[in-house]
């Protein structure tokens, strides 16, 4: 149980004027960069204009590549691999959230095969090789600047699925938590439910656990809780940006995994609804994980359930396991669906049974999703169906 190999090679940059590094960092790993990026928001912020000076000062080439959708797509890790080889790139730079930074991983890939990118994220080649990546966080959720993987959706199959490999760790990442003060209350929300997910998918596991890691956990959670809607109600709150952005880091570099290796469940399910629906992953999980709570809460794992809810949301620890268990999920659920005012169901969302049986089927891999608690094709169905109402 208590062994494990740690070992996260990314290079951190935070807090505020870092970016006069930049070049520096970037020139270590090559001359000829291919800027990776989603929408305007990071001309309207400036920070477009920021990083171009930084690179110019290097006398660095820069090539870009624009419009990286969230919940990325395949076509534009496709884009992004043909201009690294017409261009002879170098280096990556990834500027945003998760979606970007998981579509550059991606084409940093794919530059070094003749085919299709789908056929890397299926697995069915190899990851062999990868060009440098570097990255600058704009929206603290996912943790992809500082992991190495990430998650591609391909649109004409209703896929979503996780990629990753070593070789797709960024070697430098730059976090400033003023760049994520223009980011809306709702991604805000969403973003702070991913972390939240990403440590509760560790915390409730199948393979035992250290004292350590789950205080370090427990505290994590706790600070989403306290940061979340104070970020949302003063988006400049410094304080609250830092803790949410370097959370989002650790809730996924690794660290937390180290002993606790049990699959996750929320994550398999709610792939299959941004992949049907392209809803936001965020509120997705916010949306599926406390009916998996509810779905999955026994007698005997009841005192796991206990240990989050007098940890993280300060239920009383007089009450017996199950009483402590169900108020804990209820906090939960009023932090999500009051506090940060997320969407609480399915329906509202415009969504049916109509896919919930290829999504169940695709979520367990035709057979048992072995997570905290197994669950089959029927189990996840259910679920799906808690998640309606």
């Amino acid at each position: 149980m208590y062994k494990f190999v740690y070992n996260i090679p990314t290079k951190v940059y935070f807090g505020s004027d870092q970016l006069s590094k930049l070049g520096k960092e970037i020139k270590k790993l090559g001359n000829r960069v291919l800027i990776c990026y989603g929408g305007g928001s990071i001309k309207r912020i400036g920070l477009y204009d920021q990083v171009l000076e930084e690179l110019k000062k290097e006398e660095l080439e820069i090539f870009e590549l624009s419009g990286i959708e969230p919940n990325p797509r395949v076509t534009s890790v496709n884009a992004g691999a043909d201009i690294c080889k017409k261009e002879k790139i170098d280096v990556l730079l990834a500027i945003g959230g998760g979606s970007v930074i998981d579509c550059t991983k991606a084409i940093a890939a794919a530059t070094y095969y003749e085919g299709d990118a789908w056929d890397i994220v299926t697995k069915k080649v190899p990851v062999t090789k990868c060009l440098p990546i570097v990255t600058i966080l704009t929206l603290a959720a996912t943790g992809s600047e500082m992991d190495a993987g990430g998650v591609i959706s391909n649109m004409e199959t209703n896929d979503k699925i996780g990629v990753a490999s070593p070789l797709m760790q960024p070697k430098v990442s730059f976090l400033d938590p003023k760049n994520t003060y223009t980011v809306s209350s709702y991604q805000t929300a969403c973003g702070s439910v991913d972390i939240l997910s990403h440590i509760i998918e560790t915390y409730f596991n199948t393979e035992g656990s250290m004292y350590m890691l789950d205080c370090f956990m427990e505290g994590m959670m706790k600070s989403v809780v306290k940061y979340a809607p104070i970020a949302m109600k003063d988006p400049e709150n410094e304080e609250a940006r830092a803790n949410l952005m370097w959370t989002s880091s650790w809730a996924i570099n690794g660290f937390v995994r180290s002993c606790q290796h049990c699959s996750w469940s929320c994550h398999s399910m709610e792939h299959q609804l941004s992949a049907y629906y392209d809803i936001t992953h965020g509120l997705g999980l916010g949306i599926v994980t406390p009916r998996w709570m509810r779905y999955i809460l026994d007698e005997e794992n009841a005192q796991r359930f206990r240990n989050f809810a007098v940890a993280v949301f300060g239920v009383d620890s007089k009450l017996d396991n199950m009483s402590a268990a169900l108020e804990g999920i209820k906090r939960f659920e009023e932090f999500l669906f009051v506090e940060l005012g997320l969407t609480s169901n399915l329906k509202e969302l415009g969504i049916d049974r109509t896919h919930f049986d290829i999504m169940a089927e695709k979520a367990c891999g035709n057979g048992i999703l072995k997570g905290f608690k197994e669950l089959n094709k029927e189990d996840i169905k259910r679920i799906y169906e808690m998640c309606l109402d």
